[in-house]
């Protein structure tokens, strides 16, 4: 299977804390590939490295074949590749139809993607009009990952997708995440090893900021003792 993103070895700083100190992912294209690890671990800063909002000072990224570090966020993101940060970041003031229109690259992207997104989300399609921040925290969450599918992004950057959020709500998004990889290629940080195992084809574990291992997702949920090792979750 091609990787459409090759991450080699990256070392970041944020300020004068040195935060990834080597880090590799290789992502295949149209799959689900999870970052895992503890709280502080480098997750975060590994896929704000990667657009670079937090640029790496060594190692390489690249992406369907082309080398990216050294771009500018706005260069990256054209390329092919949204984000959806933690805590959702939408505008609350603005309606659902305004966040998703303020995420287009080329005028009529959301036209042309508006009937898929409300085949993912269907309660898009019943808020349109309703202001961002009316939404349920669910709800939210939905309207943060459809902005990143208006521009046709062949690469999607999720961040923590479950958090806060009701059980039958992360079911919901779970089925929807999974239903992505029809249209592009998820690399996603997960805190909740549940959801990740669920989700995930491919793993890559992140400790102290380092890679320190990675593989097959249904290797990983046979390995107790590396599961306790490095998430100590069940």
């Amino acid at each position: 299977m091609t990787n459409i993103l090759e991450v080699r070895d990256i070392h970041t700083y944020i300020g004068q804390f040195y935060i990834l100190q080597g880090v590799t992912v290789s992502v295949p294209a149209n799959s689900i590939t999870v970052l895992l690890g503890r709280n502080g671990a480098g997750k975060t800063t590994t896929l704000k490295s990667i657009l670079g909002l937090t640029a790496p000072r060594g190692g390489e990224v690249q992406f369907d074949g082309q080398k990216i570090g050294g771009k500018r966020p706005f260069d990256i993101a054209r390329l092919g590749i949204g984000y959806v940060p933690e805590h959702r970041a939408i505008f609350k003031s603005l309606s659902v139809r305004e966040n998703l229109e303020i995420a287009e690259r080329s005028k009529g992207d959301l036209d042309k993607r508006i009937e898929m997104i409300f085949d993912l989300f269907p309660d898009l399609k019943r808020l349109y009009q309703l202001p961002g921040g009316q939404l349920s925290g669910g709800q939210q969450q939905m309207l943060a990952i459809a902005r990143a599918l208006v521009p046709d992004n062949r690469l999607l950057l999720i961040d923590e997708p479950s958090e806060g959020l009701a059980p039958v709500i992360i079911e919901h998004l779970m089925n929807v995440i999974r239903k992505l990889t029809d249209h592009t290629t998820v690399l996603l940080v997960e805190q909740n090893f549940i959801v990740a195992r669920n989700l995930a084809t491919r793993y890559v574990i992140i400790e102290e900021g380092r890679s320190v291992h990675s593989g097959e997702m249904s290797a990983l949920v046979q390995d107790q003792a590396l599961i306790q090792r490095y998430l100590g979750a069940a």
